[in-house]
C-alpha cells in the first residue's frame, strides 16, 4: 500500500487525540478524514479499519500485550501504548499486513516521534507477541465467565456483569458478538427528491452494493462505503443516514391515521431531543403541510446540524428551537398531537457504530441517565394534548432506561399504553415486550438495539 507509514501515523494521531482529549474516536477520525479528503479509497479504508479496530478491541489487545510486557499497558506513555495496540491489532486482525511490517512501522513511528529510547521495548514486546500468537491463554467461560466475555469481546467487565444479569450468559454472548460486527450504512430515501428505484440504480453505477430494508420500505443498506459525504446524492438531499430502528418511530406513531382523521388543520408534532433531525425530517418528508413540526435541542451546534439537514433535504415544514428539555415550557402545555421523546441514554444499542461508548460509560451514569429521562418525560407529559400521543424511545438495551422508565411513567402520569402491534412488521413481532413497547436487541434484530414505547394521554 502506498504511503502505509503515513497512514499509520495518521491512525496513531487519531487514537492519541481521542485519548488525550477524552473524545470519541469517531469524531477524531472524521476530522482526520476531512483534513485528508484526497487520500485514495484504499488508504481511507486502511486508516478507518486500523483506528476503529484498535478501538473496538482495546481490552483484548491490552490483555495480549500485558502477557509479554513487563510494563503494563496502563503504565506506558500514551504514544507507546497506542503503538503497541496498533501493532498487535495488525498482527491479529489484518491479514494483508505481514507481522514484520507491523512491528517495523511501529518502531519507526516511535523513533520519528522522539521515543528512540523506547523503540527497543516496542520491538521486543511485539516480536514476542508475534512468536506466540497461537499460544496465548485466555480465560475460559468455565473459569471466569465475566472475564472470558470481557476479553473475547473487549467489553468492560462491569458491563458484561450487567448484561448477564439482564439477559443471561448465552444471550449476552450474542449481543456482545454483534457489537463488534461491521454494519452496513443504512439510509432513508427522500422520495420527495428521488424514487427508491432510481437511487438504487444511481448508487449501483458508482459501485455501491445496495440491499433493501428489512423492516422499513424507506430503508436501503449500503456496502462498500467509507466516507458518507461522498455517497452520490448525499449533498443533494436524496437520502438521510438513519438506522431502521429509528425509522420505525414514524410508523409506530400512528400519525398517518391521525392525518386521515384530521382534515381541518396540521397535526402538531413536538420533537424534544431532535438532533440531528432524523425523526423530525422523516415525518416532514412523508406528510408535508399535513404536519407542523417543532424540532428542539439543547445547543447551538445541535440546532445548526438539524438546520443543515432540513436545508439539504429541501424541507420547509420544520421550525427549530434551542431549548433545554429539562426546563418546563408553559407555552407548550397541551400543545402537541404527538410528542417525540428520543432521550439521552447509555447508547448500549449502537456500539457497533460507536465503538468506544463502552469505554466512556461509568456505573453511576446508568442511574443518572434514568433520572434524567424521568425529568424530561415529566415535562413531555405536559406538552401532549388530551388524547394525544407520546413516543418514548432510546438507543440502549438497559432495562432501567427502557422498560422500567416506561412503567414508572405510566404509574405517575395520566397516560395509558397504546398498542401498536398492528403497525409493527411481522418479522419484529417477537420483540414486542408489551402491546405498547418494543425492545430490539443487537444480534437478534437486524438493526441497532432500540426501545420504543407509545403512550396516549387520557381525555
Amino acid at each position: 500500500m502506498k504511503n502505509e507509514e503515513n497512514i499509520r501515523e495518521l491512525a496513531m494521531d487519531v487514537l492519541l487525540e481521542a485519548e488525550k482529549n477524552e473524545i470519541f474516536v469517531k469524531d477524531a477520525l472524521n476530522r482526520q478524514l476531512f483534513a485528508h479528503q484526497f487520500l485514495s479509497k484504499q488508504d481511507r479504508a486502511f486508516l478507518s479499519r486500523l483506528v476503529e479496530g484498535v478501538t473496538e478491541y482495546t481490552i483484548k489487545l491490552d490483555y495480549i500485550i500485558n502477557c509479554y510486557s513487563k510494563t503494563k499497558v496502563n503504565k506506558c506513555k500514551p504514544l507507546i501504548r497506542v503503538l503497541l495496540r496498533m501493532g498487535v491489532y495488525q498482527m491479529f486482525y489484518m491479514d494483508s499486513v505481514p507481522d514484520q511490517a507491523a512491528v517495523n512501522e511501529c518502531v519507526k513511528l516511535a523513533k520519528k516521534r522522539g521515543f528512540a529510547n523506547l523503540s527497543g521495548f516496542i520491538n521486543g514486546v511485539l516480536r514476542q507477541v508475534g512468536r506466540n500468537k497461537d499460544k496465548i491463554s485466555f480465560p475460559t467461560e468455565e473459569e471466569d465467565a465475566v472475564n472470558h466475555l470481557s476479553i473475547k469481546y473487549s467489553m468492560p467487565a462491569w458491563i458484561v456483569e450487567k448484561y448477564i444479569e439482564w439477559f443471561g450468559k448465552e444471550k449476552s454472548a450474542a449481543i456482545l458478538k454483534a457489537s463488534l460486527e461491521e454494519k452496513d450504512i443504512t439510509i432513508r430515501v427522500n422520495e420527495n427528491k428521488i424514487s427508491k428505484d432510481t437511487l438504487v440504480s444511481k448508487l449501483g453505477e458508482y459501485g455501491i452494493d445496495v440491499t433493501p430494508g428489512i423492516y422499513v420500505d424507506d430503508a436501503l443498506h449500503l456496502n462498500k462505503v467509507n466516507y458518507v459525504n461522498r455517497i452520490p446524492g448525499f449533498n443533494e438531499g436524496e437520502f438521510f443516514i438513519q438506522d431502521e430502528s429509528s425509522m420505525l418511530v414514524y410508523h409506530i406513531s400512528g400519525v398517518e391515521d391521525m392525518v386521515k382523521d384530521n382534515v381541518v388543520e396540521p397535526i402538531r408534532i413536538l420533537d424534544l431531543c431532535a438532533a440531528p433531525g432524523g425523526k423530525s425530517t422523516h415525518f416532514a418528508e412523508k406528510l408535508g403541510d399535513k404536519v407542523q413540526i417543532e424540532a428542539r435541542d439543547l445547543t447551538d451546534s445541535k440546532i445548526e446540524k438539524i438546520n443543515e439537514n432540513i436545508e439539504r433535504l429541501g424541507l420547509d415544514n420544520i421550525r427549530t428551537v434551542k431549548y433545554d428539555a429539562l426546563v418546563s415550557d408553559e407555552d407548550r402545555r397541551e400543545y402537541a398531537d404527538i410528542v417525540l421523546a428520543d432521550l439521552p441514554c447509555s447508547g448500549l444499542g449502537v456500539l457497533s457504530g460507536k465503538n468506544d461508548i463502552k469505554y466512556h460509560l461509568r456505573r453511576k451514569q446508568f442511574l443518572e441517565l434514568t433520572n434524567l429521562q424521568r425529568n424530561i418525560l415529566s415535562n413531555a407529559a405536559e406538552y401532549v394534548k388530551p388524547g394525544g400521543i407520546l413516543i418514548f424511545s432510546t438507543c440502549t438495551i438497559n432495562p432501567a432506561e427502557d422498560t422500567e422508565n416506561a412503567e414508572w411513567f405510566l404509574s405517575h402520569f395520566p397516560f395509558e399504553g397504546e398498542a401498536f402491534d398492528k403497525l409493527v412488521p411481522e418479522n419484529l413481532k417477537d420483540f414486542m415486550e408489551t402491546p405498547y413497547s418494543l425492545q430490539l436487541l443487537p444480534g437478534f434484530a437486524e438493526c441497532d438495539g432500540f426501545y420504543i414505547a407509545r403512550f396516549r394521554k387520557k381525555l
